[in-house]
């Protein structure tokens, strides 16, 4: 990913495993995308987290160190994966994969980020990604505003629970 350009983006869990069921899972993906974004490294237009993928609509502003803030927050949300499964020897051994730089791994490599060209294109994705908890497979809520883990609301109903969101009208 490119500095100062959007994407969209969607990172996966390793094996599709459902680990991001859980609200502690959740909120270490909430937390580090606060943190990008007081830190000034990350603008985060729209997501959603589901329980096995995500969905961000976010541009990278500066690096964080020597990495890029999409790589700082996998790495950094793989590790919090990892200190909170302790004690859960079951789940955790899902993710052990045993390879010479690492022992275990919480996102699928690559994820994918699809630069965003238009106002258009973003508003695309954003309504995908705010329509995604309703998809038959999931089936989360009939209505996408009552999904905790999206910016819907924040669209829809001027809701503030994530201070750290930027509407895209502000900036694109």
């Amino acid at each position: 990913m490119n500095l100062n350009s959007t994407y969209f983006y969607t990172a996966t869990i390793l094996n599709w495993c459902p680990l991001l069921q859980d609200s502690n899972s959740k909120n270490v993906i909430i937390e580090s995308l606060s943190f990008l974004t007081s830190t000034k490294k990350s603008t985060i237009y729209g997501f959603v987290i589901m329980p096995n993928h995500i969905h961000l609509i976010w541009k990278n502003i500066e690096m964080n160190g020597k990495e890029y803030p999409d790589e700082s927050f996998l790495k950094f949300t793989a590790h919090q994966f990892k200190k909170k499964l302790n004690g859960n020897d079951k789940l955790k051994d899902r993710f052990r994969i045993d390879k010479i730089d690492r022992t275990y791994q919480f996102w699928q490599r690559s994820p994918l980020p699809i630069e965003i060209f238009s106002r258009e294109m973003l508003e695309q994705k954003l309504g995908y990604t705010h329509l995604n908890p309703l998809q038959s497979h999931w089936n989360l809520v009939t209505d996408p505003n009552d999904y905790l883990y999206s910016s819907c609301s924040f669209y829809e109903r001027n809701d503030d629970k994530f201070k750290w969101l930027t509407d895209y009208r502000e900036d694109f």
